[in-house]
């Protein structure tokens, strides 16, 4: 592949305006729109995920919106083949791609390629899941810090996927994670530039806390309703989501409800800043001033 074939990645946290910087982008380039978003690729799930809007989607071809079931089991693993095949079948007819997500492990899998991690057995995930439903993120902490002590030192200590998925390896390979986490990263036959888009704290904030409150009104609770039998789910184990089940389990209010969706998207746009600040290969950008011209003379 020719090496002037580029893809840009916009990337940033949630709620700082990427869905409409890689349209305006993408329209510049003539070209078309790929997701490195982890839920707003399943159909069942829309609102809550803040998918694009019907007519953003019109406005530029996306891809890996709405494409897959909450019922299957992806993972970054996954959306790095799926990726890249998508861009090698785009590239025949474009030399620019524009891809936009805010989830870091989808981004880095597709950039680096990821860490050869052996298959484990699906029974050894699905126990862990059902004595993490059962026992809480207490249980789940306990077992990966007595374990795996090694990941736990490093590791992501309040994120249960991440926790689970050390769990796992540990259980089905008898060996740290964190040993399978030393692979090169790949040298990939195209171009990657990395956008990162960023805002003052106080002012993410309130955009995060203002959308949820559209996402209510939008009818968040019916969509989350509607998707109750399968809130087991590692799809619907994310903000947004897993937050309603004690409102309708009669529990809580719902403005509790809404408090700590507001607070948990807080926390994970912080996170993911965390994540992508890492990451030196990023060029930043002020999101409110940021122009996709300005973008392509650097």
């Amino acid at each position: 592949m020719s090496a002037t074939k580029t893809v840009y990645i916009v990337m940033g946290p949630t709620s700082v305006g990427k869905t409409s910087f890689a349209i305006a982008l993408a329209k510049k380039l003539s070209t078309e729109i790929i997701s490195a978003d982890a839920r707003q690729c399943y159909q069942e799930m829309n609102i809550g995920v803040a998918r694009p809007s019907v007519e953003e989607l019109k406005a530029v071809p996306h891809h890996f919106i709405a494409s897959h079931s909450v019922n299957e089991e992806l993972n970054a693993s996954y959306y790095e083949h799926w990726a890249l095949e998508k861009v090698n079948d785009l590239f025949k007819k474009k030399d620019t791609i524009v891809m936009v997500g805010g989830t870091g492990l989808y981004i880095k899998a597709f950039c680096e390629g990821l860490d050869l991690i052996p298959a484990i057995d699906a029974s050894i995930r699905e126990n862990i899941i059902q004595q993490y439903e059962k026992l809480g993120l207490r249980w789940l902490q306990k077992e990966v810090s007595v374990k795996d002590p090694i990941y736990w030192a490093k590791g992501e200590q309040k994120n249960p996927q991440r926790l689970m998925r050390a769990l796992e390896v540990m259980l089905g390979t008898g060996s740290s994670i964190t040993n399978f986490q030393h692979k090169k990263a790949v040298e990939r036959p195209f171009n990657l530039v990395k956008i990162g888009l960023e805002m003052p704290r106080e002012q993410l904030y309130e955009r995060i806390n203002q959308r949820v409150l559209m996402m209510v009104e939008e009818g968040l609770e019916a969509e989350v309703k509607s998707l109750t039998a399968f809130l087991h789910l590692n799809a619907l184990q994310t903000v947004g989501y897993s937050e309603w089940l004690e409102y309708f389990e009669n529990k809580i209010t719902k403005e509790i409800v809404i408090e700590k969706i507001q607070q948990n998207t807080r926390h994970y746009a912080k996170r993911q800043m965390t994540w992508f600040k890492k990451d030196p290969s990023i060029q930043w950008f002020e999101a409110a001033a940021v122009s996709p011209e300005q973008v392509l003379l650097k």
